[in-house]
């Protein structure tokens, strides 16, 4: 295959953080993507790949999706840099993000995290280090 056809498999960085950003507030909020699809008329799958980047969102359905989870259409493109969005290079530590939000345990750990003091928060980013340091994540 192509460098090119490869190119337009991939989502394009604004779809794939839109709907990084749908699923990040969908799950602090404790909604299903069942539910979510529900209010907005669609199928469970189109949520998927609405928040996998792969489909893109009218803007219709952003529309209906920040009403139903209660935030300005502004959110959903909150910290999308000029150059992600024009599908150049992404900022660093960006695809990092990404992937980590995707994760039930990221989008929970981000939701408790600015809940605890300055102090714990010091001893849980050391407490991470030394983990990753005594024993390495496998990479998949």
């Amino acid at each position: 295959m192509s460098e090119r056809a490869e190119d337009r498999r991939k989502p394009h960085p604004t779809d794939a953080h839109v709907g990084m950003r749908v699923r990040m507030r969908r799950k602090l909020m404790g909604v299903s993507q069942e539910r979510l699809a529900e209010a907005l008329d669609l199928t469970f799958q189109q949520v998927q790949k609405y928040e996998k980047g792969t489909n893109r969102i009218s803007a219709s359905k952003l529309f209906e999706a920040a009403k139903f989870l209660d935030v300005e259409i502004g959110y959903f493109f909150e910290g999308l840099s000029r150059e992600a969005s024009e599908g150049m290079s992404e900022p660093p530590g960006e695809p990092f993000a990404q992937s980590f939000f995707m994760t039930h345990e990221g989008v929970e750990f981000a939701s408790l995290f600015p809940q605890l003091s300055p102090r714990q928060r010091r001893h849980l980013v050391e407490l991470a280090r030394t983990f990753v340091e005594e024993c390495p994540p496998a990479r998949s």
